[in-house]
């Protein structure tokens, strides 16, 4: 366990002796006999490479709608926008957020990475009209769905925020009706299979959800005898409420299916990679994942991250860590399990915050990020766990490893071939200045920015510290704020200069600027280059400022332009920020 961390060479933050009493008290007695650690067998693994450098977007999928969706991005936009830009672009992939599962009933949490499962995939992004037993509908049940995603479209073409409980509703109800119909001897085959392939911790995920629409999502609040899922309370709420549980698996089959699709398309289409899912760091408390695995779990206490340059308070992400020696304990099960479920339709597998192999940012009770202190994990087993899988499926993976990183971290996941990230605003030398392409690292995923960062043209314009400011999240003074922002934008558009991407002289226009950083990133050596399609269609809202929560709607910003306009999947292939990016990445544009 450290008891300090250095998140700048000027400053050193040190860790209260209280908290890490609590912490020790959170973790309580370690083991009388530890069985051995997993990683022995799998120390020297090595997830797959990609074959080729390769380019590809990077999407909020719920945010990309097109004009058939229902006010919400979902499978079939997935495959079309993936098949659009591997055909008409050269894209290698589409990176998306978390598909994790939420709520079953609203109201629907917002943030996909603070979920009620990691192992399931919410309903949200099924496309209706793509489920087989549609077309068996009579004409009175499409037109009863018709109705139910007008107002959806309608809220999307006036530019509205996301709204997550609309849709379920809407999506629910047509879902209900949708279940009602029979499956043919083939359906019924596959989904027989389905069910057996998921085992328990689909059992447990639907007996979850049931429970969940009578007593609340938070597993906490429920009747003490609900408490466990071996319990025999629950056994009897299963079985009496078994129609309504086989909708839940039901729905986590078309999901998967939906899935499955869109990752076909994206193939079929020319891409060498196809869809990366983005496995999140960590589940709601209360959550399905948290009841059916409370044992590896340590209540009361929340992982985050310490203070940085960017997140100068540090952050509470509200998800409880595994308890280092009961996760060692399950011989990382739990673990393998969420690995093995992310990259089983996809080409690739990012990994957010992947230090979480290594050691979690623990804050205990009562106190706020910048209290917190480290506590670590056996990183042997847990890096063999992931490369153990990732060879399994034969898919590279790619580690989120921004924030405060000790060197040799990033090291060890190279060795075991787990590609980094690189962004371009903290890809700096020891001075300050940009560091040149030749300098970054090969073995990486580089990209402008992250879905906690400004879009490029707010970052360009300034706009995001008084954003910040606006929402009380910096600790230090908007002057000082302002300053640095500025001298990083002069610094990178001196570097830009340099290289020849922009002129020395003159004003090139805010649409120039973004698309001269992705032709910097385009001269890295970084192995896959990720293009923001935030960034390329110019919008300046930012989807999440870290730091806040009802203070901004994060994770509600649909796709839109600088202006505000609404952007839609049919939109993207005349846009010249989409095509002068693709043209300056590599595409066909």
């Amino acid at each position: 366990m450290a008891t300090s961390y250095r998140p700048s060479p000027d400053r050193e933050v040190m860790v209260s002796a209280e908290t890490i009493e609590a912490v020790l008290a959170a973790l309580g007695d370690p083991p009388v006999a530890r069985p051995p650690a997993a990683g022995a067998d799998v120390a020297a693994l090595t997830a797959p490479l990609p074959r080729d450098r390769s380019w590809g977007l990077i999407i909020q999928l719920y945010a990309v709608r097109s004009r058939a969706s229902w006010g919400h991005g979902d499978f079939r936009d997935l495959a079309d926008l993936a098949s659009w830009s591997a055909r008409d672009l050269g894209a290698g992939f589409v990176l998306i957020n978390p598909l994790h599962a939420a709520e079953p009933v609203p109201p629907v949490s917002t943030s996909p990475y603070l979920p009620m499962s990691r192992r399931f995939i919410s309903p949200l992004y099924l496309r209706i009209e793509d489920i087989p037993e549609y077309a068996a509908l009579d004409d009175r049940e499409r037109g009863h769905i018709t109705v139910l995603a007008k107002p959806l479209k309608a809220a999307s073409e006036a530019g509205s925020l996301l709204d997550r409980d609309a849709v379920w509703a809407a999506k629910r109800t047509a879902l209900k009706i949708l279940h009602q119909v029979p499956l043919s001897p083939q359906r019924a085959a596959e989904y027989g299979a389905f069910r057996e392939r998921e085992g328990q911790a689909l059992t447990d995920w639907a007996t979850w959800c049931v429970l969940a629409e009578i007593h609340g999502p938070d597993w906490r609040a429920w009747p003490a005898s609900l408490a466990r899922p071996g319990a025999d309370a629950v056994a009897m709420e299963h079985s009496r409420l078994l129609r309504e549980a086989d909708f839940h698996a039901w729905l986590q089959w078309l999901a998967d299916g939906q899935l499955a699709a869109a990752q076909d398309a994206a193939r079929a289409a020319g891409m060498s990679i196809g869809i990366i899912q983005d496995l999140a760091v960590g589940a709601y408390p209360g959550g399905a994942d948290a009841w059916s695995d409370q044992d590896v779990f340590v209540p009361g206490v929340t992982v985050g991250a310490p203070p940085d340059e960017f997140n100068q308070r540090g952050q509470d992400w509200g998800s409880q860590p595994w308890h280092p020696e009961r996760v060692a304990e399950q011989r990382y099960q739990p673990l393998a399990g969420l690995i093995t479920a992310a990259v089983r339709h996809g080409g690739a597998l990012r990994m957010d915050h992947v230090m979480a192999l290594f050691r979690l940012w623990w804050i205990p009770p009562g106190l706020t990020p910048d209290q917190g202190t480290y506590v670590r994990y056996d990183h042997v087993a847990t890096v063999g766990v992931l490369a153990r899988a990732a060879i399994e499926a034969g898919v590279p993976v790619i580690g989120e490893d921004l924030g405060t990183v000790d060197p040799w971290i990033r090291d060890y996941l190279a060795g075991h071939g787990v590609l980094g990230t690189s962004m371009l605003w903290f890809e700096r030398r020891g001075d300050g200045t940009p560091l040149p392409p030749g300098e970054w690292r090969r073995h990486s995923l580089a990209t402008v920015g992250t879905h906690d960062m400004p879009p490029a043209a707010a970052f360009l314009t300034g706009e995001h510290v008084e954003l910040r400011a606006s929402l009380g999240v910096l600790a230090r003074s908007v002057e000082d704020e302002r300053a640095e922002a500025d001298a990083t934008r002069s610094a990178w558009r001196a570097a830009l200069a340099a290289e020849g991407l922009l002129p020395s002289g003159g004003h090139p226009s805010l649409t120039e600027q973004v698309v001269a950083l992705y032709a910097y990133l385009a001269r890295t050596p970084a192995l896959l280059i990720g293009v923001s399609l935030p960034d390329a269609v110019g919008q300046r809202q930012p989807q999440n400022v870290p730091g806040t929560m009802d203070e901004y709607p994060n994770w509600r910003i649909p796709l839109a332009d600088g202006e505000g306009k609404p952007i839609f999947l049919e939109d993207l292939g005349t846009h010249p920020g989409v095509l002068g990016i693709a043209d300056a990445v590599g595409g066909k544009a």
